[in-house]
C-alpha cells in the first residue's frame, strides 16, 4: 500500500511568519533569540515569499511583551534551583536560550544567595552526604563530588556538603 506524497508546504511571507511567531508565543516560554532561531529554520525548511524580517519580528513580538528575556530568566533560574542546579549550570543554560547579559546579571545575586540551598536540595534528591541512608566511601564520595560539580556547584561547597554525616541531620541545618 503506497501513500501519497505529501504536497509541499508553501513559503512563508511576512504574515504568515508573523503568525507562526505568535503560535510559538502562545504555547512556549521563550526568549527573543530563541525566536529568530525558531522563525530563521521555518523560513530555511520552507522558503519565503518575498521580503521578510526576522529580528525585525522578533523584536516587535518583545516589544508587545510577548517575549520578555529578563522573565524568562527569572523563571528558568528559579525552577533549575529548585532542582538543585548550581550556578554555573543555570548561567549557561540561560546564555545558551540566548538571554542578553544584562537580563542574566539581573538574577546573578539571587543565584549567588541562592548557591548553598540548591546544593543543599541537589544532595536530598539525590540522596547525598547528610541526605544518605549509609556513610559512604571514598571512591563513592569522589563521584559524588562530581557529579555536584556537574550540575554546576561548587567543589569546595560539594566537599563541604558531603562530607556532612548521616547519621546527624542536624548538620544540614548548620549550612543553611
Amino acid at each position: 500500500m503506497s501513500r501519497t506524497p505529501r504536497r509541499p508546504l508553501p513559503p512563508l511571507d511576512q504574515p504568515a511568519l508573523e503568525r507562526a511567531a505568535l503560535r510559538y508565543v502562545e504555547r512556549y516560554a521563550t526568549t527573543r533569540a530563541k525566536l529568530a532561531a525558531y522563525l530563521t529554520r521555518k523560513l530555511r525548511e520552507r522558503g519565503s515569499d518575498g521580503p521578510v524580517d526576522v529580528a525585525g519580528l522578533a523584536d516587535r513580538m518583545a516589544e508587545l511583551r510577548y517575549v520578555d528575556d529578563r522573565a524568562f530568566a527569572e523563571m528558568r533560574a528559579a525552577s533549575m534551583t529548585r532542582r538543585g542546579l548550581g550556578a554555573r549550570r543555570v548561567r549557561d543554560a540561560l546564555r545558551h536560550a540566548g538571554v542578553g547579559e544584562e537580563d542574566a546579571g539581573a538574577v546573578a545575586d539571587t543565584l549567588d544567595d541562592g548557591a548553598q540551598a540548591a546544593a543543599l536540595a541537589f544532595a536530598r534528591r539525590k540522596r547525598m552526604g547528610p541526605f544518605a541512608i549509609a556513610p559512604v566511601e571514598r571512591e563513592r564520595r569522589e563521584k559524588q563530588i562530581a557529579a555536584m560539580v556537574r550540575a554546576g556547584h561548587a567543589p569546595s561547597l560539594a566537599r563541604r556538603i558531603l562530607s556532612l554525616d548521616p547519621a546527624d541531620p542536624d548538620d544540614a541545618l548548620l549550612l543553611e
